[in-house]
C-alpha cells in the first residue's frame, strides 16, 4: 500500500449511490462528512473525522446542478487538503463542461481548461474520470489524469445479449474511435453516420457510410443530451432498412427534450452507466443502467498501491 495509508472515500450530493457502491467494493466505511448549505446558498462542508495522511478520494460527478456539483467538490478538495490528508485524488465519473474543449468560433472560452485548473488549484494531486468528451482534455491537467473507458462495460453487456447479424453505428464522425473499438470488442462491423450541426444541440443526419440494411443496429456514443442527434440517427437508420435500433452511451445527460424523444423514437432500448444518476422522471422501461462501481473501484485500488490503472484493460 501507498506509504501505508489508509483508504478515505467521501462524496458530494452528485451521485451518493454511486459512491456507496464504490466503498461496498473497496471494502471500507464512507468518510464522514456533511455537504450542505448556508441560508444564503452558499456550501457547507465538514469533514467530521481525522484525514491527516490519508489517501483520500473524492467521488463527485460534475452533472447538473453543473455548478453546485463543481463548487462542492471544489470546497471538499481544499477541506481535505487543510486536514492534510497525504495525496487526494478527485474521482469524476462524468466531467462536466467538457464540450467546451477548444475555440470554436472568435471569443469562445476553452471551459474544460478552466475547470481543470480550478480542480488542480483546490489541491487535488490525481483525477480519475471516465470517458471525457475530448480526450486531449488529459492535457489540460497538469497532474496524473487516469481515463478510464466505458466501452468494455457496454460491450460486455452486448456479448451477454448475444444479438445477431449486428452493426455498431457512430452517430457522428467525431464518436468513430469509441464505435471501432466496441466493434472490436464484440466482432461486428462499423458504420458511420456523417451528420451536419447548424447550431448547438440541432444535428442533421446527412449521409451512411457502411451497410446497415436488413440488420439489427447498436448506436454508440459518449454523452446523450437532449438526444436529438440519437434519436434522429435512429430514425435514420430504419429508413435505411435496419431491423432493430439499440443504443448505448457511457453519460445520460438526457436534458430538455430527451426523455420524450427516447420514449417516442424507434430505439428499442438504450443502455447506459450510473455515472450520472438517473432521477425518477427519467427512468424509462426501455432504459437498462449499468454500474461502473466495479472498475472505478479496481482503479482506486491500484491508484492506492501504486499499481498499473492501464492494465484494467489489456
Amino acid at each position: 500500500m501507498a506509504s501505508g495509508s489508509k483508504i478515505k472515500v467521501f462524496t458530494g450530493n452528485s451521485n451518493p449511490v454511486l459512491a456507496q457502491e464504490i466503498c461496498q467494493y473497496l471494502d471500507v466505511e464512507p468518510g464522514k462528512c456533511k455537504v450542505g448549505a448556508f441560508s444564503d446558498g452558499e456550501i457547507s462542508v465538514t469533514i467530521n473525522e481525522s484525514v491527516r495522511g490519508s489517501d483520500a478520494y473524492v467521488i463527485q460527478s460534475t452533472c447538473g446542478p453543473v455548478n453546485q456539483n463543481l463548487m462542492e467538490l471544489l470546497i471538499m478538495v481544499d477541506a481535505l487538503r487543510r486536514a492534510s490528508a497525504r495525496r487526494i485524488t478527485a474521482v469524476i465519473p462524468y466531467y462536466g463542461y467538457a464540450r467546451q474543449d477548444r475555440k470554436a468560433r472568435a471569443r469562445d472560452p476553452i471551459t474544460a481548461k478552466l475547470v481543470a485548473n480550478l480542480i488542480h488549484s483546490a489541491g487535488t494531486r490525481r483525477v480519475l474520470t471516465m470517458d471525457l468528451h475530448a480526450t486531449q482534455i488529459q492535457g489540460f491537467f497538469d497532474i496524473p489524469v487516469d481515463h478510464l473507458l466505458g466501452v468494455p462495460i457496454l460491450a460486455d453487456y452486448y456479448k451477454k445479449k448475444n444479438i445477431e447479424d449486428v452493426v455498431v453505428v457512430s452517430p457522428d464522425m467525431g464518436g468513430v474511435t469509441r464505435a471501432r473499438n466496441l466493434a472490436e470488442r464484440i466482432g461486428a462491423p462499423l458504420a458511420i453516420i456523417d451528420k451536419r450541426r447548424p447550431m448547438p444541440n440541432v444535428s442533421e443526419v446527412m449521409n451512411l457510410i457502411g451497410d446497415v440494411n436488413g440488420k439489427n443496429v447498436i448506436m454508440t456514443d459518449d454523452i446523450i443530451d437532449t438526444a436529438g442527434t440519437i434519436t434522429n440517427g435512429a430514425k435514420a437508420l430504419v429508413e435505411r432498412g435496419a431491423k432493430r435500433v439499440f443504443a448505448c452511451c457511457t453519460h445520460p445527460v438526457l436534458s430538455g427534450p430527451a426523455i420524450e424523444r427516447i420514449k417516442e423514437s424507434p430505439i428499442e432500448e438504450l443502455v447506459t452507466t450510473n455515472c450520472i444518476p438517473l432521477g425518477e422522471d427519467k427512468k424509462l422501461d426501455k432504459i437498462k443502467v449499468l454500474s461502473v462501481a466495479q472498475i472505478m473501484g479496481e482503479a482506486i485500488l491500484r491508484i492506492h498501491d501504486d499499481a498499473s490503472v492501464s492494465r484494467l484493460f489489456d
